[in-house]
């Protein structure tokens, strides 16, 4: 048992070294992860917003019908044609941001269940043929692996995306 002060220092400072840094570093990776996923849900939060903020232009333009399954109504003017197309522009520039953001190859449960919704609104807006028929004409300079990915949701395979 220590008997001076001195012996009982540097008993505790080997208290402190055994036990007390291993949990200063395993306090500190936790807080760490806990950062990292509130920064993704931050980020899936924000990229939400945008996307309600979309939806909100698609229904002041609901005469272009956007939000119907099928491709807009034939007949549309050249001033609707413009608006759609420029709607479809905001829409993928969107797309591409989420994928750039929160897309990766080897995706935790947590990260894969944040870019599975917008996938679902990708593969949604795949469904209609002149978002589908637009897409080349969109995609013209933005991410090559962005581009891929949609091309295949949208069924148009590999040899339509950028090289």
């Amino acid at each position: 048992m220590p008997a001076t002060l001195l012996e009982w220092m540097e008993l505790l400072s080997y208290v402190v070294t055994v036990f007390g840094l291993p949990l200063a570093i395993y306090v500190f990776l936790v807080e760490q992860r806990k950062e990292r996923q509130a920064e993704e849900e931050s980020i899936h939060q924000r990229l939400s917003d945008e996307y309600n903020d979309f939806l909100k232009l698609v229904i002041d333009n609901s005469d272009l019908q956007l939000l119907s399954r099928a491709a807009a109504p034939a007949g549309l003017s050249e001033e609707q044609q413009e608006r759609k197309q420029a709607m479809f522009g905001i829409l993928v520039a969107l797309f591409e941001r989420a994928y750039i953001l929160v897309y990766e190859d080897d995706m935790d449960r947590q990260r894969r269940r944040l870019w599975q919704s917008w996938e679902d609104y990708m593969h949604d807006w795949c469904k209609r043929r002149d978002f589908r028929e637009a897409l080349p004409q969109l995609l013209e300079g933005e991410d090559p692996d962005f581009a891929r990915h949609i091309f295949r949701l949208a069924g148009l395979g590999a040899e339509r995306g950028p090289e």
